[in-house]
């Protein structure tokens, strides 16, 4: 087969189709990342325009531009902005775009989740931004900081509108960090062990573990303080045993690891670009790495230097602040790599690089006064004053905009197929650099001023009118620089000439495809044998065009691509992508009514939604598998595979294992809750609300038991298809009974949640439980309806295998239940 004959049918494989439906139907991870990255672009320009009136309003004392509450909703907006529909969805935009051009693969792990994704994102954002339009924006700060934010200080929807609406995006955040995770893990091409992925794989990889951990205690809270504020259950009320603090604690587990959730990838670009532009290769790879890990690691340990004048002991405050100060040791490390990596090559100062030289003068300012607010006592001094805000800005500025430049400078010839229009990008650069250092150097200085933060007005008399105007200007510069950038980018896609394949001499494989790059990436996988595969092997681009790596034939109208071992990257399947549908967008809509049912206080039809929802997954998963054996497929370079479904270690399963990751720590920050509560809050738990139950308990033990016995009978090797269908009826009948145990107890034997935090929170905990035991019983019915389908066999037993881990996951979090509400009751 020619090249020409071979990138037609395999782009009429891959093509998204014509028309609008085609456009709405696509999961094509190039569309996708697209759609993110363009959508967090536009986002960014609304959260930019809000700080420019902030800055607006606070250039001169007793300013009357806006009223308190119009900016009480500003600021608030303008956070959230930045950090929930800006600087995650470009991380999961990027990561989409490029990690399969990265790892040498045709597509992300689960096509249709990453679209599912973005619509969750899209309809999210649009709740918040129709909120600000209307003027019932969320006005409490973009952390929610209870009571402020409950209902009777917040009595209106605003708060409401924050909670649904942050929540519906991050479920688009969860789905992302599973993707990416199985994604690098499982979908690299052949020969790229761990130890020779691209830094910006690993930089991505471990983000993601971050987001899968970091994010559901923002999610938890977040849930908490909406059915506080809905039925009034007392969690962060003190009078009834609940304790304000316990959101703080919630909110910044997640809302410090979302700091470096936001460096980690920027540092990513760094790592991948600066070496290009220094003409040689970077230096400390495995530093780099062990630096990435220990960041990951440390960042979960530092929530706490946020809440240093909330009254922490004195011990607390030591560990926490030298902890912080610790975690500039693999911050300097990663530093040192970068500039060593200049030093030892021969730096070419383009526009990139240009952006990497202010994200180091920015992002190192930022880190030194990141560990002078690590130390107490200067802590205690600074604390909400402008010298924090100017702190954050210089970090995620710094940390985060500045590299995400740098890498729009370097990677749009790839987006857009065409050369940089010269001049223009330079002039935006120093515009943007000045006016942020004017900006934000002046806050500092204001703040040690004394001059504190969320304020929308001051007198003449404290002697800040001149930072504040400078600030002001410096904003507006810095707007004009923005805008600069936008209007070159847009020259560049309409005016710019056409590039080279490679234009910057890059090692990695994205540059190993024609620009812009066509649907399926690569005519044929490459093997590699180096992180830098272009700089190893210069004619490899060449030499995939031809149909000389795997997978070269298309057939079947498969989306096919390899999956391999985690540590070897050996070959070991060919992953069958699903096609175009319009599943992704149904079920994003289905979603966000259920989330607007909520918002309304349409609380009857939220289950609705969720039913709705149920049956769309129900019918998504319906349409993926085989009813028959495959067998070994020819995968080219003299190796036959089999496809995933019939392989051990498939993505869908990895994807269930990350996914009870997450719900785990989802059910770890509930159980951190009720123990907080139990150890600081008063009069817990009352005596008069403990109720032992001890033989409902003890059934519904029995019956989750059985139900994980059947599971290990449905999924045993070489089991019949009728044991399986009857292990499967008894682990549902199992499920069932355990279900209406926990039902039965919710309805009759627990306190009224209304009354006290400890029975709020035991209601919560009983109520996890049954959600779960719902689900394992949905996903055993679709096994059992598979299995009567002919969808499982001997080699074709993935969906069954999932159903027994759910159901074992769910048998666990009730026992854990049980035992933590009825133990205590017990022993008493």
């Amino acid at each position: 087969m020619t090249a020409l004959r071979r990138h037609r049918a395999l782009h009429a494989i891959w093509d998204r189709g014509p028309g609008w439906r085609g456009a709405l139907a696509t999961v094509n991870h190039t569309d996708v990342g697209r759609r993110f990255i363009i959508t967090a672009f536009v986002f960014f320009c609304i959260g930019g325009v809000l700080s420019m009136l902030i800055r607006a309003q606070l250039a001169t004392p007793g300013s009357a531009f806006v009223g308190p509450a119009v900016y009480n909703q500003i600021f608030t907006m303008h956070g959230s902005i930045m950090m929930f529909l800006f600087a995650i969805p470009m991380i999961e935009g990027l990561a989409f775009y490029m990690l399969p051009k990265l790892l040498g693969g045709r597509d992300m792990a689960f096509p249709r989740l990453s679209a599912f994704g973005y619509w969750c994102y899209l309809f999210g954002g649009t709740i918040l931004i129709l909120a600000l339009l209307f003027g019932v924006a969320p006005d409490g700060g973009w952390f929610m900081y209870t009571p402020l934010s409950s209902k009777v200080y917040t009595p209106g929807i605003n708060a409401d509108i924050w909670l649904i609406g942050v929540t519906f995006v991050e479920v688009s955040a969860m789905a992302a960090a599973i993707e990416i995770l199985v994604s690098i893990l499982k979908l690299r091409t052949a020969g790229m062990r761990i130890d020779r992925m691209p830094l910006f794989a690993w930089y991505m990889l471990v983000t993601a573990l971050m987001m899968l951990i970091g994010f559901p205690p923002l999610i938890m809270g977040s849930i908490l303080l909406e059915v506080e504020r809905a039925f009034d259950w007392p969690f962060f009320n003190p009078d009834r045993g609940g304790d304000p603090l316990l959101w703080q604690h919630l909110f910044w587990l997640f809302g410090h690891p979302e700091v470096y959730i936001i460096f980690l990838p920027a540092a990513g670009v760094v790592s991948t670009v600066l070496p290009v532009m220094a003409r040689t290769r970077i230096l400390g790879y495995g530093w780099i790495i062990a630096a990435i890990l220990a960041l990951a690691i440390l960042s979960f340990g530092l929530w706490v230097h946020h809440m240093f004048t909330t009254g922490i002991p004195h011990m607390a405050l030591g560990f926490f602040s030298a902890a912080s100060a610790l975690v500039a040791i693999p911050t300097g490390i990663q530093i040192f790599a970068w500039i060593g990596t200049l030093w030892s090559g021969r730096p070419d100062l383009k526009l990139p690089m240009l952006y990497i030289f202010g994200f180091f003068v920015v992002f190192i300012i930022g880190g030194l006064t990141g560990v002078m607010l690590a130390m107490v006592p200067f802590n205690w001094q600074a604390h909400d004053t402008a010298f924090v805000t100017a702190h954050l800005h210089y970090v995620l500025v710094g940390g985060f905009i500045f590299p995400m430049l740098a890498g729009a400078a370097y990677w749009l010839p790839h987006f857009t197929g065409r050369r940089p229009v010269k001049r223009l990008g330079e002039a935006a650069f120093w515009l943007i650099f000045v006016g942020f250092n004017l900006t934000f150097f002046m806050m500092h200085m204001v703040g040690l001023l004394g001059q504190p933060r969320r304020i929308y007005s001051y007198p003449e008399t404290m002697g800040w009118t001149g930072y504040n105007l400078l600030s002001s200007v410096g904003s507006f510069v810095m707007a004009f620089g923005f805008a600069l950038f936008a209007i070159d980018v847009a020259l560049q896609i309409y005016l710019g000439r056409r590039t080279r394949r490679n234009l910057w001499a890059a090692g990695t494989l994205e540059w190993a495809m024609l620009l812009p790059p066509p649907t399926y990436n690569f005519a044929s996988l490459p093997r590699v044998t180096d992180h830098d595969p272009l700089a190893d092997s210069p004619g490899l681009a060449t030499s995939l065009a031809r149909g000389e790596g795997y997978l070269a034939e298309p057939r079947h109208g498969w989306r096919e691509t390899l999956g391999g071992d985690m540590l070897t990257g050996r070959p070991e399947y060919i992953v069958l992508l699903p096609g175009n549908t319009l599943l992704p967008l149904v079920m994003g809509f289905l979603t966000g009514g259920f989330f607007l049912s909520i918002l309304a206080g349409i609380y009857w039809l939220a289950p609705v939604f969720l039913a709705a929802v149920a049956a769309c997954g129900w019918r998504w998963a319906w349409t993926l598998g085989s009813r028959t054996d495959l067998g070994p497929q020819a995968a080219g370079c003299g190796v036959s595979l089999p496809t995933q479904g019939e392989a051990p270690g498939s993505p869908g399963h990895w994807g269930s294992v990350f996914a009870v990751v997450a719900d785990g720590t989802l059910f770890a920050t509930l159980l951190f809750g009720y123990a907080y509560l139990w150890t600081i809050a008063g009069g817990w738990p009352p005596p008069q609300l403990m109720s032992p139950g001890v033989v409902g308990a003890a059934l519904a033990v029995v019956a989750v038991a059985l139900a994980s016995f059947a599971a290990r009978r449905a999924v045993a090797d070489g089991a019949a298809l009728a044991v399986r269908r009857l292990a499967l009826a008894t682990m549902m009948a199992a499920q069932g009974a355990a279900l209406a145990l926990l039902v039965l107890e919710i309805a009759t034997g627990m306190p009224a949640p209304t009354g006290h935090a400890y029975a709020a929170t035991i209601m919560v905990l009983m109520l996890y439980a049954a959600v779960h035991l719902a689900l394992a019983l949905l996903l055993a019915a679709f096994a059992f309806a598979r299995v009567g389908a002919g969808y499982v066999s001997d080699r074709r037993t993935a969906e069954v295998r999932i159903a027994a881990m759910w159901q074992d996951y769910a048998a666990v979090a009730t026992l854990v239940v049980l035992l933590a509400t009825k133990l205590p009751a017990v022993l008493a």
